[in-house]
């Protein structure tokens, strides 16, 4: 296989404090020789675990962005004992674009894992990511939210996988992170994932979803930073007591916790994040847009279960995915 273009501008293996960037090269009409340099911070001190922490591998999610370029500029090579490695803009193009796929080759990173060294600019991201930083890693903690078209309760999520080490590992971290949900979640489309990038190397992977309709509140913000130093010291790479709240544990048993519209037209939700369902209960309602005098097409509840997700903004096209289910579970 062909060696990445990406070169970092730092050493992962000196000790401090560096900020730097991944210098991707890209030939362009405005810039023959161009370059699409990815900010990215390494802060060491010594031998130890290391944490991979990245943000906006959708441009559209700003939680992470937001807590990790706060912890890249406060985070002191003194206060740990390892390595972090800290990415606020995975994919940078989208990102500056305020998009969820790349603008310069529409790729949706977070489905194009293992990527490809002589591939689109997103494709050379992802291979970078898989065979040069994730083998680094002991602890891979990748921020998400609803970005433009979602809104979520705020979670942190692992998976089921397929040994319960591995498994009882990332959900430990994942309520360690101490959102005020913690999911254990089901993916529609998992193929090209990074999560599963990460988790088929062994990993310990946790991923969030942190509210959404492509903004941040103060309450989300605080959520992430809150989790992400609690996964420090959870890792054992900072030493200091976790901040700790109580945590609603959800799961999402099978496929009828997903939601799609059969018709495009005008939401109106019935129903409120966070609200208990019964199966059969109406979450929304599909008004037609093209003629007035007629009934909307009500949404009924496949399961029941809690309110998790829903659509943003108001219009709706068929086949979006207008709301999402989880069962909360007693621990």
């Amino acid at each position: 296989m062909r060696d990445n273009p990406i070169s970092p501008t730092v050493d992962f293996t000196k000790d401090g404090a560096q900020h730097g960037h991944l210098r991707l090269p890209y030939s362009r009409n405005d810039s023959a020789w161009g370059s699409i340099p990815i900010p990215l911070s390494v802060i060491r001190n010594g031998n130890g675990p290391v944490a991979l922490f990245t943000g906006a591998i959708h441009g559209d999610e700003y939680e992470g962005p937001l807590a990790l370029t706060h912890l890249a500029q406060s985070l002191r090579p003194e206060q740990i004992a390892g390595t972090v490695i800290i990415i606020p803009f995975l994919n940078y193009p989208a990102f500056l674009a305020g998009t969820r796929v790349s603008p310069l080759d529409q790729v949706n990173m977070n489905r194009a894992f293992p990527g490809a060294p002589d591939g689109s600019p997103t494709q050379k991201i992802a291979d970078y990511v898989q065979r040069s930083l994730l083998p680094m890693a002991d602890l891979v903690l990748d921020f998400h939210s609803g970005g433009k078209t979602l809104d979520f309760l705020p979670f942190a999520a692992s998976h089921v996988l397929d040994t319960a080490e591995h498994q009882a590992r990332c959900r430990a971290a994942r309520d360690a992170f101490n959102a005020p949900f913690s999911m254990e979640m089901r993916e529609i489309d998992a193929l090209g994932m990074y999560d599963e990038a990460a988790e088929a190397l062994g990993k310990t992977f946790v991923t969030t979803e942190l509210g959404g309709q492509g903004s941040a509140t103060p309450g989300t913000v605080a959520i992430a930073r809150k989790g992400a130093r609690n996964l420090l010291i959870h890792s054992g790479i900072m030493d200091g007591q976790m901040e700790m709240a109580p945590s609603r544990t959800l799961t999402q048993p099978d496929d009828a916790c997903f939601h799609f519209s059969p018709e495009s037209g005008l939401i109106e939700f019935t129903r409120t994040l966070g609200d208990v369902v019964r199966q059969g209960d109406t979450l929304a309602q599909i008004w037609p847009t093209g003629h007035t005098g007629r009934a909307p097409l009500a949404i009924a509840a496949q399961r029941d279960g809690v309110l998790t997700a829903r659509h943003h903004p108001g219009l709706v096209q068929a086949g979006d995915c207008i709301a999402v289910l989880a069962v909360e579970t007693l621990t």
